[in-house]
């Protein structure tokens, strides 16, 4: 199963259905559709409705991508949570990085690598965001298709270094294609990561498994608390005996009156059976209980002369 978590999505863009068809051509499984926030968020979040007739092998989830700026905005991200599938937070400095790796809620940090970043990637602030389970996503579109050679190296510098920092830990690949003409093949993507610096293994992880992991665990933050309790049974009272129909008790009563005469004929075999037991056992009686019945037979017989 291959991922792709950020294709940015409009309800009204008309490229939509040929760019959804050419990734389930791809091989694609899962897509998620990105929409973009820059500065405040607005007063009611909604995500915007899915494309109709998608492919049948593609599953379909929502995302928004929120740039941060600064760290003491956008404080709203548990409602955000409510209303997409992913929830991905786009730093634009070291310190709004350094604020969502260590505090904020978010299933994703992207960064925008075709871009030369005025900060340096450190081990110890990326290890802390990889340890509460959220991933640092590369996106490949903006450095493919980008506008000149300076694209393409930044996206391989940064991509580099953000491989170094993480030891090639906690690190998903999207596309962020929005046309058909950006995508690549899935093991076109694990050959654009070898480039980068990790191996063929973790270039397939980084588009299969770790992105599943940010799927699944998004879904348990939705519906759980805190991501340990969830809640199976709300304590409802279970529902009363179904009254029973006409025929239904016709049945029960023939079953019933079926057992009773079962009964009674194990009872009657019962107690024909003790008669014959009563007979066997004396039958066997020992040679002394028969000497003493024989003897005491003749001395009834002969009477109180016999002493």
């Amino acid at each position: 199963m291959f991922y792709d978590l950020n294709v940015p999505y409009s309800p009204d863009d008309p490229d939509v259905p040929h760019t959804l068809n050419f990734l389930a051509e791809l091989g694609y499984t899962t897509i998620a559709l990105s929409q973009n926030i820059t500065g405040k968020l607005p007063a009611t979040i909604k995500s915007p409705p899915l494309p109709q007739n998608p492919p049948k092998s593609l599953q379909l989830l929502t995302r928004l991508n929120l740039t941060l700026a600064d760290p003491a905005q956008n404080q709203r991200l548990n409602n955000l949570s409510q209303a997409y599938d992913l929830v991905a937070l786009r730093p634009t400095n070291e310190k709004a990085l350094l604020n969502a790796c260590t505090n904020l809620e978010c299933d994703i940090i992207s960064l925008d690598l075709s871009v030369r970043l005025p900060y340096h990637f450190k081990f110890k602030m990326l290890s802390a965001a990889v340890s509460r389970g959220v991933r640092l996503e590369i996106c490949y579109g903006p450095g493919v298709t980008g506008s000149g050679v300076d694209a393409r190296r930044n996206l391989i510098g940064n991509a580099m270094a953000l491989v170094r920092a993480t030891r090639g830990r906690g690190i998903i690949v999207s596309s962020e294609a929005r046309r058909a003409l950006s995508l690549r093949a899935p093991w076109d993507v694990i050959n654009l990561t070898c480039v980068w610096g990790l191996s063929q293994e973790r270039g397939k992880e980084a588009i299969c498994e770790e992105a599943r992991k940010v799927t699944a665990l998004a879904k348990l933050k939705r519906n759980s608390w805190r991501g340990i309790v969830d809640i199976v049974h709300g304590g409802e009272k279970a529902s009363s005996e179904k009254p029973t129909s006409a025929p239904e008790a016709t049945n029960k009563s023939n079953a019933s009156s079926e057992k009773s005469k079962d009964a009674d004929n194990l009872k009657r075999k019962a107690s024909i059976g003790s008669d014959v037991v009563a007979e066997e056992a004396e039958k066997h009686l020992s040679k002394r209980e028969l000497k003493r019945r024989a003897k005491k037979a003749r001395l009834e017989t002969l009477g109180p002369d016999a002493s």
